[in-house]
């Protein structure tokens, strides 16, 4: 199986292409600041996952879903922020905050799943 194929991958993935949309409306003063982070964090998430399944075992594969699952949990913060500094817009917001819950179900079952092979 290529990592392509794997569901969790293309959602984390149209989230960054969702981020990377809305955060071209920002402020020019926050291009160095949240909208890099934001941008790095949830590019973080699909790349995370790709390293892991790209590893030659499930406990490193483990590791890197981890991580995945950071990078989320930074975005998501940093989309709270942004709602709250009003560079993102109640109706720009909601789809995204619904993205981040997909994403992170998907995540966790992976991780439930490959921590049952482990042991």
């Amino acid at each position: 199986m290529y990592w392509k194929n794997l569901r969790v991958w293309q959602k984390a993935h149209e989230l960054v292409l969702q981020i990377y949309k809305v955060t071209s409306r920002f402020p020019k003063k926050e291009i160095y600041g949240l909208t890099n982070q934001i941008r790095r964090a949830s590019a973080s998430v699909p790349a995370n996952i790709v390293e892991g399944y790209s590893r030659n075992s499930t406990k490193e594969y483990i590791k890197f879903l981890f991580n995945a699952r950071g990078s989320l949990e930074e975005v998501r913060y940093f989309l709270y922020l942004a709602k709250d500094l009003q560079y993102l817009s109640e109706v720009d917001y909601t789809p995204l905050e619904e993205s981040y819950k997909e994403v992170s179900k998907m995540l966790n079952r992976m991780l439930s799943t490959l921590k049952g092979k482990i042991k």
